[in-house]
């Protein structure tokens, strides 16, 4: 049993989080451009969070503001392209820890 606030909910929110931007990336480079309330419509998401992702996703260069709404930047397709390498090394961090953890229990040698 861990306590809230731990280094896994901490990670899971992070994880979490990631997932929502991917997600808001796919939605807005389909619908582009695109408002806040729409993509909160069609997320599902509260406007609070829909604006929250957009300044970070901004921030990194991957969307643009426009007067229309919001569009995905040419470093969009950059992200793309590298995300499912990223992914990998990821899990395969993960993958790691979890060998660890087993060692620790005295599961794995």
């Amino acid at each position: 049993m861990t306590e809230k606030g731990s280094m896994f909910d901490r990670m899971e929110e992070e994880i979490e989080l990631l997932n929502r931007h991917i997600e808001m990336l796919r939605v807005t480079k389909e619908f582009q451009p695109i408002g806040i309330i729409r993509l909160s419509e069609i997320l599902s998401m509260p406007k609070h969070k829909v604006r929250y992702s957009l300044r970070l996703l901004e921030k990194e260069g991957l969307i643009v503001a426009t007067s229309d709404g919001a569009m995905v930047s040419e470093k969009y397709y950059r992200f793309t392209e590298e995300l499912s390498g990223k992914l990998d090394d990821l899990i395969s961090l993960l993958e790691k820890a979890r060998v660890e953890s087993l060692k620790t229990k005295g599961n794995v040698k």
